[in-house]
């Protein structure tokens, strides 16, 4: 999908391997330095951007998997013919998806896999970003397209770099909180091209506080849409543009109750155009083999600004291979909701859509918003125009603006049979709030929103929100059609009363600092 490395040994890597000092004093005789900024432009595909290969193998390397196994959304089923202590909960998941003190923890408790995978990789590509905004300035500039292409991987840097910086800060620190957003420990914030290492120095890298990180995004994403506005993105999906930082810039302030600015910044994707697609007029097909179907999360779709990363929910909830493999199912909670207004006569399209019946008809449901292996839109980095409605909905509910219900009723005259919508012209304050909540939580399943969103929730000023998570492990079943046997089952306490609602530093940083840097405060122990 993305342009490959031709060949070239850039300064990233230098810069990765180096210690300390000015950037790039000598350089190695094999080393070929980018002097343009086509060279620059490659670093950044090569460098910058997710690349969608992760797909083939789910791994700890692999970024923001996590998202999809730790929230109320999944549970497990286990393939009858597995074997107890074999199956796929004995490598990463397990770990995570039971929030155990540590992380990287196998089911059987005889392993132990790394927990830096999300934080190395994520930083790495942040370094990356910081050299090439350097580098930009040192490149040949000589025509007017060139300046044009400069401004514009000026802006594809700031907006990666403010998108993996969100990813790190709400998987390794407190959700924001006005309160204390200022005092609570961050993620270390690096915007410097070179590597710093002072060997004198008790701690290398400090974590900077919650609402500096915050502020260092919402600066990116403007600088993203200044760039973009001087020179446009040709229209890729695969590649940062306006809308997809305006986009993103809504969800910051969403998360930062910065209720009126989510409003316009919504308003002014909506200005430009956006498209939801009628799930009247699409067909999901059966879920029997070899049948050709759509997929929602499709390069097809209408909805689609941006997306990079691994289509990891495919690989999660593969309902293909129903013979071998340990996977996750959608959780009784989250699928019966789609059901709520039946009785009346409304149907949610999205139930059909974004779900299919296990082909061991055992009453799973599994995820088919997008294919296992094929997939050409991928979830945890994603931004779609679905979410353009849920954020402005909510800030203006918030607000206690009467258009929140006309905001909603834009979205769901997409998504329900003929039109029919819930009565929602009565609702107002909390009521409409659980609604609109309800109604994000529907539709952007398995997009890597709902942990997020559900850490938010219990630290809103208006409208807190706490829950219990449980999730249960299964054994393997003893034939196709059987329901797998239960075999344990592991409690997730509400926000504020668990630690587990955020990532352990990983413990080679904690080393590298020398001990000396901030760590989460401690997870129970789980068994």
């Amino acid at each position: 999908m993305y342009m490959k490395m031709r060949g070239i040994i850039y300064i990233v890597i230098l810069i990765l391997l180096s210690s300390c000092g000015n950037f790039l004093d000598e350089y190695s005789q094999d080393l070929v330095v980018p002097k343009t900024v086509s060279d620059l432009n490659e670093v950044l595909l090569g460098n910058g951007y997710i690349p969608s290969s992760e797909i083939e193998y789910l791994r700890s390397g692999s970024i923001g998997w996590q998202l999809n196994i730790l929230d109320d959304d999944i549970n497990t089923v286990i393939a009858y013919n597995a074997v107890k202590g074999r199956t796929e909960m004995d490598q990463v998941y397990y770990g995570y998806t039971t929030w155990q003190m540590e992380v990287g923890r196998n089911y059987t408790g005889d392993n132990l896999s790394g927990d830096n995978g999300n934080w190395d990789a994520l930083y790495q590509r942040i370094n990356s970003m910081n050299i090439i905004l350097h580098e930009l300035g040192n490149v040949s500039q000589n025509t007017e397209q060139e300046v044009k292409d400069a401004i514009r991987v000026q802006g594809e840097c700031y907006f990666l770099r403010a998108q993996f910086y969100l990813m790190l800060v709400n998987l390794y620190a407190k959700a924001y909180d006005p309160d204390n957003a200022a005092t609570e420990p961050g993620v270390p914030l690096k915007l410097t091209y070179y590597v710093e290492h002072d060997k004198e120095k008790e701690t290398q890298f400090d974590r900077t506080s919650v609402a500096k990180v915050y502020e260092q995004i919402v600066k990116d994403l403007k600088e993203a849409v200044r760039c973009f506005t001087e020179s446009p993105q040709t229209k890729s999906f695969y590649r940062a543009s306006e809308d997809a930082a305006l986009l993103l810039l809504s969800r910051v302030y969403l998360y930062m109750g910065e209720w009126q600015l989510v409003i316009d910044e919504c308003d002014e994707i909506i200005k430009m155009g956006c498209s939801l697609w009628d799930l009247n007029n699409f067909d999901p097909g059966t879920a029997t083999f070899g049948c050709k179907r759509d997929y929602f999360l499709a390069k097809e779709s209408p909805e689609i600004f941006f997306t990079q990363g691994a289509g990891v929910v495919g690989l999660l909830m593969d309902n293909q291979n129903i013979t071998s493999q340990t996977r996750y199912r959608a959780s009784d909670e989250l699928y019966g909701i789609y059901s709520k207004y039946e009785k009346d006569g409304i149907l949610d399209l999205r139930k059909n859509c974004f779900f299919e019946m296990s082909k061991r008809d055992n009453g799973y449901f599994f995820v088919r918003k997008n294919p296992m292996f094929d997939a050409t839109v991928f979830d945890s980095f994603l931004l779609r125009s679905g979410e353009i409605y849920l954020n402005k909905a909510e800030a203006q509910a918030m607000l206690d603006q009467a258009d929140a219900i006309n905001t909603m009723k834009e979205l769901m005259n997409k998504r329900y049979a003929d039109h029919k919508l819930p009565v929602i012209d009565g609702l107002s304050g909390k009521e409409l709030i659980q609604f609109i909540r309800e109604e994000r939580r529907k539709e952007l399943c398995f997009e890597g929103h709902r942990w997020f969103d559900l850490r938010r929730y219990a630290v809103s000023p208006k409208y807190p929100e706490t829950k219990a998570i449980t999730h249960v492990i299964f054994k393997p079943g003893t034939s196709l059609m059987d329901k797998a046997p239960y075999d344990r089952s592991y409690v997730l306490q509400p926000y504020g009363e668990d630690n587990a609602w955020v990532l352990p530093i990983p413990e080679e940083e904690l080393v590298f600092n020398n001990g000396v840097m901030v760590d989460n405060p401690e997870r129970i122990e789980r068994e």
